[in-house]
């Protein structure tokens, strides 16, 4: 197990970026076609063949997700990587033609400090495409990818994953942007909301405080009162090889949402765009009822870890005025 999404077999994932605009693309790629759906809770969504996710339509896998900043712009990521999918011959077949199916999200990072002034053209499409071509089963965290110009609250976001094996041997994991209106972290210090289900010390093993204060719980918010529904969003990708039915798969993206609600203060808010994208592999069965929400509350676990992984590993922008990191700030 490497703590990553890719501990599912049969799952890649691959990082394309542009540090001077300071935001990027993280595809995940599917082997074979993995049945998903998607639960979306935040109030100000951007989404790529979100439709067709829906259970009453037709089509009930995909090929790959993708996850990107550039707001609005960034939906042509999903393009990019569709056109790579196209070249390997990869997608639903209608006929002699092949439609890679490529469902996504995008966060907004357009303030950041990053040069956005790209021209006639964002670079999203062609970010899309290195990252399908790049995609693998090991991959860095932090500010890559789609996590490089996220930002939260009060510290730099990222992009961060997790995993876990239960009993049964069904896995499941995570991978999340987190580009949140609201604070991964308690207050103005180093613990971190998602400290209950953290292991072996994956983000700094720093525990909850001994006691909250009303300071600690006192929101938090990118922007302050001036925030808008436009600038944040938390993004996700869950993916387990149980054999799940595209509604099955829509109650575990819903239960794994629960995630978010562990891991950011405060969370699924009208200024944020939050969407959780679930996807299985089907290799191993798992009961309907009882085995399906046993799932779905590891699975909100591991989104959990996820997101403070996301901002423990990320970097600071290079930029005057930009956020610390929580390295930056707390590791010493």
């Amino acid at each position: 197990m490497k703590n990553l999404l890719t501990d599912i077999a049969g799952v890649r994932v691959g990082h394309a970026d542009d540090a001077a605009v300071a935001s990027g693309v993280t595809a995940v790629v599917f082997d074979r076609p993995a049945v998903a759906a998607m639960d979306v809770r935040g109030g100000g969504p951007g989404i790529r063949e979100g439709a067709l996710l829906d259970l009453v339509n037709t089509v009930e896998t995909v090929d790959a997700i993708t996850l990107s900043g550039g707001s609005a712009f960034g939906l042509d990521a999903g393009d990019g990587v569709q056109a790579w999918l196209a070249e390997h011959g990869r997608g639903f077949t209608i006929g002699d033609a092949v439609i890679p199916i490529v469902p996504g999200a995008i966060l907004f990072d357009l303030l950041n400090g990053g040069n956005k002034k790209w021209g006639r053209f964002a670079p999203f499409r062609d970010l899309g495409h290195t990252a399908a071509a790049a995609a693998s089963e090991t991959f860095a965290l932090g500010s890559i990818g789609a996590g490089l110009g996220a930002t939260t609250a009060n510290l730099k976001g990222g992009l961060g994953s997790a995993s876990a094996q239960m009993e049964s041997g069904i896995r499941v994991a995570a991978l999340a942007a987190v580009n949140a209106v609201g604070s991964v972290t308690v207050g103005d210090g180093p613990w971190f909301w998602a400290a209950p289900f953290e292991q072996n010390k994956e983000f700094g093993g720093r525990g909850l405080p001994a006691e909250f204060t009303k300071d600690m719980l006192a929101a938090r918010l990118k922007g302050g009162t001036a925030a808008t529904a436009i600038e944040n969003t938390t993004l996700a990708v869950v993916v387990t090889d149980a054999i799940l039915t595209k509604p099955q798969a829509k109650r575990l993206a819903m239960i794994a949402q629960t995630g978010f609600a562990r891991a950011i203060y405060p969370v699924h808010a009208p200024l944020d765009g939050d969407v959780v994208f679930a996807a299985a592999t089907c290799e191993k069965s798992v009961d309907p009822l009882y085995g399906l929400t046993e799932l779905g509350m590891v699975a909100a676990n591991v989104l959990a870890r996820a997101v403070a992984r996301g901002v423990y590993e990320a970097r600071p922008l290079p930029f005057a005025g930009a956020l610390p990191s929580w390295k930056a700030k707390f590791a010493e």
